[in-house]
This record gives C-alpha cells, structure tokens and sequence, in this order.
C-alpha cells in the first residue's frame, strides 16, 4: 500500500468535499428520489431515474474521499527543513535552453501542472526526490527524455484552491 502524503490544503479540500457530498448533496438528492418515487410510476420518471444514479455517484465518491482521507499522511511543508529535495519542495529548475520552471511537490490528490503542482510519485517528482542544489535531474516523459538543473529549493506553503461544487457530476475546484 502506497503513503498518501497531503499537505494541509489539500487535506482540508478532501474533507471539504466530502462535508459537502455527505451533508448538502446526498440529502438534497434523496428528498429528490423520495419525491419523484411519490409520483407512482418510476420506470419513466427521469428525476427519479437521474436522482438514483446521482445517489450511486455521490456513494462512489464519498467511498473514495473517506478511504483517501483515512490513508492520508498530513505533511506540512512550512515545517521541514532539509538539505535534499523531499515531498512538499518547492523547486527552481532550469533547462539546457536556460529556461527556469518551478513547481512544488505534492500529493496525487493535489496536483495541477498548470499550477506547478506535480506529484511526488510523477516523473518528475520521482526524479526530484533526494536531490541537491547543483543535481542534474533526468526525467523521462512522454514527449522524451529531458534534463534540468535544480538551482534552488524551499519549504514553503503550498496553496491549494478550495473545493467548490460546481453542479451535477463532478465537483470541481477553483
């Protein structure tokens, strides 16, 4: 079994989606099952039929959140301190075109390319672990094999969007 390490933002998203799955969704979505099933014929009522599969949705997730959330190791980066790159870095790497990226280390459930969040068990998060400043760092990736140098590391907050629903199906974060 793998660790789910989270930094504190992170966790606090799971259990807020999970908070709100449990106490706003599933019962606005049964009192909407109970509803329609009072209408008598089931077998066409869709709001009853989209009502029971939203139910078996919402129970996926929230399965899925309390096992995430019972296995999580709430790391926070803020009080770390170390020589070599660990989960929870924020890092300034730099390309052989001397182009600088930096992205922060953090947990499967937290990650956001765009926002230079990638996992500790990505390509690169992999490569990164254990380094120092100065390491050459090789990662293999879809789009081939590319070399960076780390230049420079810190342990700071990482700052994770908080949950937000944004309607039917999936619930999504801004």
């Amino acid at each position: 079994m793998s660790k789910n390490y989270i930094t504190p933002g992170g966790f606090k998203k799971l259990q807020d989606e999970y908070d709100f799955l449990k106490k706003q969704e599933r019962p606005r979505i049964t009192r909407l099952v109970a509803w329609a099933a009072s209408l008598g014929d089931r077998s066409e009522n869709a709001d009853y039929i989209y009502g029971k599969k939203r139910l078996r949705e919402i129970d996926r997730r929230m399965r899925f959140l309390s096992k995430r959330i019972n296995e999580a190791e709430v790391i926070d980066p803020q009080k770390l301190e170390n020589s070599k790159v660990q989960f929870g870095a924020t890092v300034i790497l730099e390309d052989d075109a001397g182009n600088e990226r930096k992205v922060s280390i953090v947990g499967v459930d937290e990650t956001a390319a765009r926002l230079g969040r990638v996992s500790w068990q990505s390509p690169l998060g992999k490569a990164l672990l254990g380094k120092e400043v100065g390491d050459v760092i090789e990662v293999r990736a879809p789009g081939g094999l590319t070399e960076y140098e780390l230049k420079e590391f810190k342990y700071l907050e990482i700052l994770i969007e908080e949950f937000q629903y944004d309607g039917p199906g999936e619930s999504q974060s801004r």
